[in-house]
């Protein structure tokens, strides 16, 4: 930025001689140029604001309170098992003791 600065300086009296043909070019080639930006981009942007879209779409599914899917019951079979007592192994079968 600062090249530009001193380039100006060193031709101001160029600038200040035609400043109808400088604007003009400074006019052409700053609007080309956001043309030009502007058709590259464009896919881009079109890109982007469809995932705005789609991410406040979910931000209202969420709101709305959505339940989930049926559950489906737990594969932990709760007869047989025990919380409070010995947990002694059971024995093989046919070898019950005391029978």
């Amino acid at each position: 930025m600062h090249d530009l600065i001193d380039f100006f300086q060193m031709n101001a009296a160029l600038v200040f001689a035609n400043p109808i043909a400088f604007m003009t070019f400074a006019v052409l080639f700053g609007g080309g140029g956001f043309i030009v930006g502007r058709y590259f981009l464009t896919e881009r942007i079109a890109n982007l604001e469809s995932r705005i879209v789609r991410r406040d779409d979910e931000i209202e599914a969420l709101k709305a309170g959505r339940k989930p899917k049926n559950a489906e019951p737990s594969m932990i079979p709760v007869l047989g098992t025990s919380v409070i007592g010995e947990n002694e192994a059971t024995p093989p079968f046919g070898k019950w003791p005391g029978r």
